[in-house]
């Protein structure tokens, strides 16, 4: 297997608590990874058309978590490609099992830091849409600077969207939803597709996780927000 490297940030929106590597992840990652994962040189940019063997709208999926939403979505849209990061190696070896289980071919892999993937190895404009769902709130005041929804991180995003490209966000946390809804509110890359203040409402491309049907049984809301990059020529001053 193709040595997974290991990357470092100042400030992470993460921790790295791994849990427990079930013998059937740690078979994935070994068997499995050189099939599906990517661990491109530092600071080079990934061509995704070699990548994926063609050209296809290309969807990067940020904290996979165990991967069940992540591999639904591309057994359900084979016409898309999708990246998927996670940095927790029981995730990654559970969508491994998954993608080869129902030989799901169209996703590739990364398992390293979000933002380092974004700014060394995607190329700008490189995507079509971006997706966030139920990233770490970090509800405690004293950690919200580990969240990961900042106005650089929004930059970047921006960045590495094709003009007219999605970024959907999804929390089950009423604060960060609020904070995320003014940081994305105010990059002038972006335009709320649901209108100004407004959170959208479950697209259906979506799908539900377990943790968030969990949740709906026990009355918890879940804020999506999906904000669409401008045009260059329409962006604020």
């Amino acid at each position: 297997m193709a040595a997974i490297p290991k990357t470092h940030r100042p400030i992470r929106s993460y921790v790295l608590r791994q849990g427990r590597m079930t013998a059937a992840q740690q078979q994935a990652l070994d068997t499995l990874w050189e099939r599906y994962g990517l661990a491109p040189a530092p600071h080079t940019p990934l061509d995704l058309d070699a990548v994926f063997g063609r050209r296809a709208p290309r969807i990067l999926e940020i904290g996979f978590g165990m991967g069940d939403a992540l591999a639904e979505l591309a057994a359900a849209h084979p016409e898309n490609d999708y990246l998927g990061i996670e940095v927790h190696r029981p995730g990654v070896g559970k969508l491994l099992n998954l993608l080869d289980a129902r030989q799901i071919n169209n996703v590739r892999i990364l398992c390293a830091d979000a933002v380092e993937v974004l700014a060394r190895h995607i190329p700008d404009a490189g995507l079509d849409a971006i997706y966030l769902f139920f990233p770490d709130p970090w509800p405690k005041r004293r950690h919200a600077k580990r969240r990961l929804v900042q106005p650089p991180f929004v930059a970047l995003v921006a960045r590495k969207l094709q003009p007219g490209g999605h970024f959907h966000l999804a929390t089950d946390w009423e604060d960060y939803a609020r904070h995320m809804l003014e940081v994305l509110s105010a990059a002038p890359q972006f335009v709320n597709a649901a209108g100004i203040g407004c959170y959208a409402p479950r697209p259906a491309y979506r799908p539900q996780t377990k943790f968030e049907r969990r949740g709906a049984r026990l009355g918890h809301p879940v804020w999506d927000l999906v904000f669409i990059a401008r045009q260059p020529a329409d962006e604020h001053p």
